[in-house]
């Protein structure tokens, strides 16, 4: 850990603390299990389909019919994360953080089970709602997980704590590429308890999640109970002295106490909230537009192009791969910064992107570049898990100050949802397309995306949210007499607000 000389109880890393991030993450875990599980068995709930027309009007489906009925079942997960990323606002301000996390899961129970039963009962209809209710649970996740794990966290690790919700995501991918084997779970008789498994993990977070904190800056900010946050903080932080978090809460409730309620429109409307939402926005944007899902809904396809003989272990090779490289950048986000890590993701995919075209253009006339098509896929996934995988889920939440972060995680949370539904919907037709050459457009998303980071992305790691909050502020040239006045005269010692690009000119306005 950074600054070792620097022995303050507050860095300490407990066992409760611990033992919070994990239950919180169980959230991500089945966010990923139920992005991964759908891909494997698709050629068993296809046969389903088809054998439940039969039953019904003696005839199966066109295939035109099943294509759409099955496109269905994929895409409805994505609008039920649209739906679910937008109500977590008005949830964590009317419910807290620990129940807003234990009422979801009931929603994951549900999804699961019908499901679960969907073979029984002879209804592919239980199929697509129970995406549907599982996608609304997930969307969820994405905005929970992340605001709780970054509110409950120290500075000095936040960045890394935040990186936990990918690294719990990248695990349920591969658990479900692995159980989704023909072998184990992914037969004919089994596909639909493949689908259910997600039930296990919900009830396990239900039992853990009534031994968890509730959020300490909840308790203080929002709810005003000091004495509750405190007794938080003392056994989250493994010592009696918590009086620096409890000041800096106190700065940001002060702060917050002269502002009027923030809503999702006023995020848009006020000056001093705009750039940080753009940012937040763009950064969720070039997670989804980046081409990862392309690669992960679709990479069994791409090996196979590639001439790969086995591409379902290619795949499942491309899932080990993210998780080792998600692992790489919870060590790295603490010393690299979260900028930095960023745009060396977005730079290494845009360069795999090229070399991905290439390989496959070529492969019909060179078998040999199969191999380069694997390592320009693996090279792809590694670069994202470096910065744009984790970083923009945990980055929202450093952005902004208790009073906007839920508004904020529910737009950027939808912002991430739409577009992952924009790809997994629009990817087939631009294969069809674009052949190898649909890349190309990742590709220049890719360099979009990296010159916006590199212009106007601060840096956050080490700072508190709220001198990150004084630095928008004062970028979007806000008059001393603004709420920002009561917390001037900060700690002494503090590191100065954030700067961009490279904290070495003050931030400038978006418009």
């Amino acid at each position: 850990m950074e600054r070792m000389e620097d022995d303050k109880p507050k860095k300490k890393l407990t066992f409760y603390l611990l033992y919070s991030v994990s239950t919180a993450v169980i959230g991500s875990l089945q966010f990923g299990y139920n992005t991964g599980v759908i891909n494997a068995p698709e050629q068993k709930l296809r046969r389903f389909f088809q054998n439940v027309s039969m039953e019904r009007h003696g005839e199966p489906f066109s295939p035109g019919a099943n294509t759409m009925v099955w496109s269905f079942a994929v895409a409805i997960f994505s609008v039920g994360g649209m739906v679910g990323s937008f109500s977590v606002g008005a949830m964590v301000n009317k419910f807290g953080r620990i129940k807003s996390m234990l009422l979801s899961n009931i929603l994951a129970v549900l999804g699961g089970g019908l499901m679960g039963l969907s073979a029984l009962s002879r209804s592919y209809e239980m199929v697509i709602i129970g995406r549907l209710i599982i996608g609304v649970f997930c969307g969820m996740c994405t905005g929970l997980t992340p605001m709780y794990v970054g509110e409950i966290a120290p500075t000095a690790l936040r960045g890394a704590f935040g990186t936990l919700h990918q690294l719990a995501l990248v695990i349920g991918i591969l658990v479900a590429q692995i159980f989704g084997l023909e072998f184990i779970l992914g037969s004919d008789t089994l596909w639909p308890l493949l689908l259910a498994l997600t039930i296990l993990p919900a009830i396990l977070q239900c039992i853990m999640l009534p031994f968890c904190p509730e959020s300490p800056r909840y308790l203080l900010i929002s709810l005003n109970k000091e004495e509750e946050a405190r007794k938080a903080l003392v056994r989250l932080r493994g010592c009696e002295d918590v009086s620096d978090d409890i000041q800096e809460m106190k700065e940001e409730g002060m702060k917050m106490a002269m502002e009027k309620k923030v809503s999702i429109l006023e995020l848009f409307r006020s000056r001093k909230y705009r750039q940080p939402i753009i940012i937040a926005i763009v950064l969720q944007l070039s997670q989804q537009l980046s081409g990862i899902n392309a690669v992960f809904y679709y990479s069994t396809g791409i090996f196979d192009t590639a001439g790969v003989t086995q591409p379902i272990y290619a795949t499942i090779g491309a899932g080990v791969v993210n998780t080792v490289f998600t692992v790489v950048s919870l060590f790295l986000v603490e010393r690299a910064g979260r900028r930095t890590l960023h745009l060396i993701g977005l730079g290494g995919m845009a360069v795999f992107a090229l070399i991905m075209t290439i390989s496959l253009s070529l492969v019909k006339t060179n078998e040999s570049l199969s191999y380069l098509a694997i390592v320009a896929v693996f090279g792809f996934v590694a670069s994202f898990e470096m910065g744009p995988g984790p970083i923009p889920w945990f980055i929202v939440a450093e952005l902004f100050s208790q009073g906007p972060r839920p508004a904020a995680i529910a737009v950027s949370g939808f912002s991430n949802w739409t577009a992952n539904f924009l790809v997994g919907l629009g990817f087939p037709k631009l294969e069809e397309l674009c052949g190898p050459y649909v890349f190309i457009i990742f590709m220049v998303f890719l360099i979009v995306f990296f010159i916006f980071t590199f212009l106007k992305v601060p840096e956050t790691r080490g700072r508190t949210f709220d001198e990150i909050a004084q630095g928008f502020a004062s970028s979007a040239g806000k008059p001393s007499t603004e709420p920002e006045a009561v917390v001037a005269g900060l700690r002494e010692g503090k590191e100065p607000a954030p700067m961009s690009p490279t904290d070495k000119v003050p931030m400038v306005d978006l418009h």
